[in-house]
């Protein structure tokens, strides 16, 4: 798979970042773009999202429909498992709590882990834990601007304390598993967590 960059540049002055950066980071004030393959672009009026319960779909959200739900404006550090990092990053979405609840109206969604499937085939896999409880949201814009296409857009998984790559972008579905299935990358060689302050980076990391 090739992996897309783009340079990042500008840094706090030192001390700026005490206590905010893991270890292994440095900060950038850019927005790196980094993906595994060609960035898929779907029009809003063919977009859908879907919690998927261990039984089988629990609902299913037009971008309207998705759109209605309650939305939250949050500020986050974000931590890339390539060494960069970038604080105060500005989103809004829809949390996961808010759409479990909405999905447990229709049907059971209750399981220890999640699988975030993505357009392109990619997929993350998290603890129910690191997703619930303010944890997580289905982001759908950033910096008060719809999300753009090589950032995720039209919507992106947002799992701010756990390396980026579980932030997965493109996100069509989270489906609720009774056991723990590898993603993409975790299939691939990188941690099956990913927590930055640990530095989780590789399969075999502590």
């Amino acid at each position: 798979m090739s992996v897309i960059s783009r340079a990042f540049r500008g840094r706090r002055p030192p001390g700026a970042t005490a206590g905010r950066l893991p270890p292994g980071q440095h900060e950038t004030r850019d927005f790196p773009v980094l993906s595994a393959g060609p960035t898929p672009r779907i029009a809003l009026a063919r977009w859908d999202f879907t919690v998927r319960g261990p039984g089988g779909p629990a609902a299913r959200f037009t971008w309207e429909q998705f759109q209605a739900l309650p939305h939250e404006t949050v500020t986050v550090d974000i931590h890339c498992v390539t060494k960069w990092s970038k604080l105060d990053t500005v989103w809004e979405g829809v949390s996961v709590d808010t759409l479990i609840a909405e999905a447990s109206t229709r049907g059971a969604v209750s399981a220890p882990y999640v699988l975030a499937v993505s357009d392109g085939g990619y997929t993350t896999n998290l603890p129910l834990a690191d997703v619930t409880g303010g944890k997580a949201w289905v982001a759908v814009k950033y910096d008060g601007e719809p999300l753009a296409p090589e950032h995720g857009g039209p919507a992106r998984l947002l799992v701010p304390h756990l390396y980026f790559w579980k932030s997965a972008k493109w996100v069509r579905e989270l489906r609720f598993m009774d056991r723990d299935v590898a993603g993409f990358w975790e299939s691939s060689g990188y941690h099956n967590y990913g927590d930055p302050w640990r530095e989780q980076r590789y399969d075999g990391d502590p």
